[in-house]
């Protein structure tokens, strides 16, 4: 048995030959250029074409392919929603890799949902069977692994964090994308700075580090970097996403108990030394017994555990295929 596992981002497929036991063989990384619809998926065949020339592994060779998408992955239908691809709004992307590799089982999943089984396969929570990744980018989603199993729900919208609801009263710059995104992900925290320096600017005798900056300038990554200077602005920032992680986390560990949370994505990075301070803030929202027997870390896979969740569906794809799922 082949197992091919394919990791889709917003500019670039990552992909590798896998082991039985999800120990990756050979890798490779194509980018997309620009590419939407109909290109990216022929993109996809590319790479997967050289990865079976570099393995030596013919047509006709039984293959178990996972693909890890970013966005919705519907489970019943094979389609994706990737908002991040032009022409990939309900894109049928099982139907064209099994037309394409007919002697292959084909699985489909979203990012977060590759994420943790990457993490709990081969990174900091192997061998877990309750899990949570929280990936934080550009926005926030989350994977959740409970008794052994990853959730999904009626939709395959679980774990759409970014819409949990940690503030009061409602502000309608959530519309869009959620409390907890517009606070605490990689662009919420880049709005949260905007809206304080607008603030500073106007009333107080503000000259920190974000004050030579335009607003089109600002980004996480100058807010960390400002931070490293001990710019107010930034404090302020960064105490509020440090809370409001806790916060969300803690509504996990109450929830679901699991064993491990996770923090990944672009922001954790350089938002892992924050860990234990989040991990603190949690103590206080979350269920006492749950969560002294949880533990938090950042990913042990920060630029694999997509690829690596990808191996892991593409073996799940042999099983169900075994067995008539």
């Amino acid at each position: 048995m082949v197992y091919i596992g394919l990791d889709l981002g917003g500019t670039k497929i990552s992909g590798a030959l896998f082991t039985e036991n999800n120990i990756m063989l050979i890798s490779e990384t194509l980018y997309l250029e620009g590419s939407g619809g109909d290109e990216v998926v022929e993109r996809i065949f590319t790479l997967c074409d050289s990865l079976m020339e570099k393995g030596s592994i013919r047509e006709e060779h039984k293959k178990c392919i996972g693909i890890c998408v970013p966005g919705i992955a519907y489970s019943k239908t094979g389609k994706v929603w990737a908002p991040n691809i032009p022409g990939w709004e309900n894109y049928p992307l099982r139907e064209k890799m099994t037309e394409r590799y007919s002697n292959s089982t084909v699985m489909v999943e979203s990012d977060r949902t590759c994420y943790i089984l990457g993490e709990s396969s081969q990174g900091v929570a192997k061998g877990c069977e309750n899990a949570i990744f929280i990936a934080v980018g550009t926005g926030i989603g989350a994977g959740i692994l409970i008794d052994g199993r990853v959730l999904h729900g009626a939709s395959d919208i679980v774990g759409a964090t970014g819409w949990m609801a940690l503030k009061q009263p409602y502000d309608k710059e959530w519309n869009a994308s959620g409390c907890f995104e517009s606070n605490c992900s990689g662009s919420g925290i880049a709005l949260q700075a905007r809206k304080i320096l607008k603030r500073v600017k106007e009333e107080e005798n503000y000259n920190g580090v974000l004050s030579s900056l335009e607003a089109d300038e600002i980004t996480a990554r100058e807010i960390f970097a400002a931070l490293d200077q001990n710019d107010p602005v930034a404090k302020e920032v960064i105490d509020n996403a440090i809370e409001m992680w806790g916060m969300a986390a803690a509504n996990f560990v109450s929830l679901f108990n699991p064993e491990m949370i996770i923090f990944g994505g672009g922001i954790f990075g350089p938002a892992s030394k924050f860990v234990d301070q989040i991990y603190d803030e949690a103590l206080k929202w979350a269920q006492p017994i749950a969560i002294r027997q949880c533990k938090f870390a950042a990913t042990g896979l920060p630029d694999t555990a997509g690829l690596y969740g990808a191996g892991v569906i593409a073996r799940l794809g042999h099983i169900s295929s075994m067995y008539g799922k």
